[in-house]
C-alpha cells in the first residue's frame, strides 16, 4: 500500500477552503530515527574528525542541524521517557534505568497523535521496562537487546503480546521491520508517525558483518583530553568508573570468544575478523600507555563500526521514501538519547552535564519548511520533542508539557521569549559508573553544576575552556557570573517544580536482612 501526502502550510488549495477531513488526511508524516549513545562528534555533519556519515550528512544538507540540543538527564531510559511525555524525570516518574517500568498509562505524545488521526508505530529499542502504549503497532527489543539475532516483543493477530525470534544483525533487522511496516502494514489513508529506534551504538559495540573490518587500516586520532587527570574539578570527576584505561572489560574489547548467541555462520565471520587482530595484540604484550592507546583504538573503531551500520540503514530508509514518493511529504528527524564519550577525559559512557554527554545530535529535514543546509544555535532539548511532534501534526499541545515546540525554529524564526538557559538533573548514584548525582544550569556560554550529595560545585567558562578542565567556582573575578547562574538555577527549579529532595523512588534499595 502506498500513500501520497500533500503538505499544506495553509488550508487552501486553488483558493478554496479544504474540509477538515481532507486536511487531517494530508498532514505530514514523521519518521523519527533514534539511536542509543551516539555522540554528535561521531557525525561528519557535526565536524567529526574520525568518521564519515554520508546519509546523516544528507539529512543535514537537506535540512537543519541543531548545535545546542541538550538532554535533561543523560541516561537511556529517562531520556526516552522525557521524549514521550514532554516532562522532566521528576514528573514522568522515570528517573534511572532498571528500577521501575515506565508508567504507560500517563499522557504521551503518541496517544495524542492517534486522537487526531495519525497512525503510530514503535520499532526497535524501547528500553522502558514496560509494554509500549499509544501505538497502533510495536515491535521492540527486550531490554537492551543483543546486537545479533534479537528476540523482539510484538502482538499477534489476536492482539496478544508475543516474543518472536529474528536472525541477523539487529540494526538491519530493525530497519527491515520499519520498511516492511511502511510498505505493507500501515493504513495508507492516514498520516503516520514512525519511531525507528536502534540499539546501536550502545555498549558493548558489536559491529555488523558488513563493517567488522572497517577502520582496520586507519589510526583514529585520539582526543586531546584522553589523558585527563581530573585535577581541575571536584572529586566527582575523579571518582567515576568509566575510564578506557581501567574499566573496559575483555568483553568490551572483544578479547573473549565473542557474542554467545551467534549462528555458526556468524561465528565464522566474527572469528575471521577478530582472531588475527587479537592474536597480534597478545603477541605485542603491550604495557602502560601503549596498552591504553591500543584499548582506545579497539574501543573507538568498534563504536564507529556500529555507527556506520546505522548510517547505512538510514540510507535505506531515505531511498525508500524517495522511491515511494513520500520524501517531500515526510519530516525525517535524526537524534540520539544523549551524548557520549569517545575517549574525551579518558572516558566512555555518558551521565555527566559536561558537554560531550549533554549535547544530543538533532537533525531535521522537512522539505518546503526547513531551509536546506541551515544551522540553529538556540538552546533546545529532548524536552521539546513531544510538543514539536504535536505541532507538526496540527494537534493541541497540553499545558502540562514542559518544553517548547521547535517548529518556529525549523521555520527560521526564534521567538523573542525563547529559553536562554537550560536545567539538567542526573539521579543515578549509587549506580553504574559511579557518577555522582548532580544538577545544574547552562546558558551555552557558562555552566554551573552542583554535585549536591557531595556538597561540591563547579563553574565553567565554555568559551575560554571548552573542554571543561578547570572549574572557576569561588573565584572572585567570576563572582558576578556565579551569582547570576545561581539565581537562574533557583528560578528553573521553581519553574519546573523540582522537589526539595530527590523522590524516594531514586534512593538505593535496602537489602533485606534474614
Amino acid at each position: 500500500m502506498q500513500k501520497t501526502v500533500v503538505l499544506l502550510a495553509l488550508g487552501l488549495v486553488g483558493g478554496l477552503a479544504v474540509a477538515p477531513e481532507a486536511k487531517a488526511a494530508k498532514r505530514p508524516n514523521v519518521v523519527f530515527i533514534f539511536t542509543d549513545d551516539h555522540s554528535a562528534r561521531a557525525i561528519s555533519a557535526y565536524g567529526s574528525r574520525i568518521n564519515r556519515t554520508p546519509h546523516m550528512d544528507r539529512l543535514a544538507q537537506e535540512g537543519m542541524r541543531f548545535r545546542k540540543c541538550y538532554v535533561t538527564n543523560s541516561i537511556c531510559g529517562p531520556s526516552r521517557a522525557v521524549i514521550l511525555t514532554g516532562k522532566y524525570s521528576h514528573l514522568n516518574g522515570f528517573f534511572l534505568n532498571g528500577r521501575t517500568p515506565f508508567d504507560g498509562s500517563q499522557q504521551t505524545f503518541p496517544k495524542l497523535l492517534r486522537k487526531v488521526g495519525y497512525e503510530t508505530a514503535m520499532i526497535g529499542k524501547w528500553h522502558l521496562k514496560s509494554v509500549p502504549t499509544g501505538f497502533d503497532y510495536f515491535d521492540v527489543l527486550i531490554g537492551q537487546g543483543p546486537y545479533y539475532n534479537p528476540p523482539m516483543r510484538t502482538t499477534n493477530d489476536a492482539g496478544e503480546v508475543v516474543v518472536e525470534k529474528n536472525t541477523g544483525y539487529t540494526t538491519d533487522i530493525v530497519t527491515d521491520k520499519a520498511l516492511a511496516w511502511l510498505k505493507e502494514d500501515r493504513d495508507a489513508d492516514k498520516p503516520f508517525m514512525l519511531m525507528l529506534q536502534h540499539k546501536a551504538p550502545h555498549r558493548n559495540w558489536q559491529p555488523g558483518p558488513a563493517h567488522l573490518n572497517t577502520f582496520d587500516d586507519v589510526e583514529i586520532p585520539e582526543p586531546e583530553t584522553l589523558w585527563d587527570d581530573y585535577s581541575g574539578r571536584t572529586s566527582a570527576a575523579a571518582n567515576q568508573a568509566m575510564t578506557i584505561a581501567r574499566h573496559l572489560s575483555e568483553n568490551d574489547l572483544k578479547l573473549n570468544n565473542g557474542p554467545n548467541n551467534l549462528t555458526p555462520e556468524q561465528k565464522e565471520v566474527w572469528d575471521a575478523a577478530y582472531g588475527p587482530k587479537n592474536e597480534a595484540y597478545r603477541k605485542a604484550n603491550l604495557q602502560g600507555e601503549a596498552k591504553v592507546k591500543w584499548m582506545y583504538q579497539r574501543y573507538i573503531k568498534d563504536y564507529l563500526r556500529c555507527v556506520q551500520s546505522v548510517d547505512d540503514n538510514i540510507g535505506r530508509v531515505l531511498k525508500y521514501l524517495d522511491a515511494a514518493g513520500l520524501a517531500d511529504d515526510t519530516v525525517v528527524i535524526y537524534s540520539s538519547d544523549q551524548g557520549w564519550y569517545l575517549g574525551e577525559h579518558g572516558w566512555y559512557d555518558k551521565r555527566w552535564m559536561y558537554e560531550e554527554s549533554l549535547v544530543m545530535p538533532l537533525i531535521v529535514r522537512w522539505p518546503g519548511v526547513v531551509e536546506a543546509g541551515s544551522i540553529n544555535n538556540d538552546i533546545v532539548s529532548n524536552l521539546d520533542f513531544a510538543e514539536t511532534f504535536l505541532e507538526i501534526a496540527g494537534a493541541a499541545i497540553p499545558d502540562n508539557m514542559q518544553g517548547r515546540s521547535l517548529v518556529p525554529l525549523m521555520k527560521g524564526t526564534t521567538p523573542a521569549d525563547w529559553r536562554k538557559s537550560f536545567y539538567y538533573h542526573y539521579y543515578e548514584f549509587p549506580g553504574a559508573h559511579s557518577v555522582a548525582r548532580h544538577y545544574g544550569v547552562t546558558d551555552g556560554n557558562y555552566k554551573l553544576i552542583h554535585f549536591y550529595q557531595n556538597e561540591e560545585w563547579e563553574l565553567f567558562d565554555l568559551t575560554a575552556d571548552p573542554n571543561e578542565l578547570q572549574s572557576l567556582h569561588g573565584r572572585t573575578e567570576y563572582a558576578g557570573t556565579q551569582a547570576r547562574l545561581e539565581k537562574e538555577l533557583h528560578r528553573l527549579r521553581d519553574r519546573y517544580r523540582l522537589p526539595a529532595e530527590d523522590p524516594a523512588s531514586t534512593r538505593p534499595r535496602q537489602r533485606r536482612r534474614n
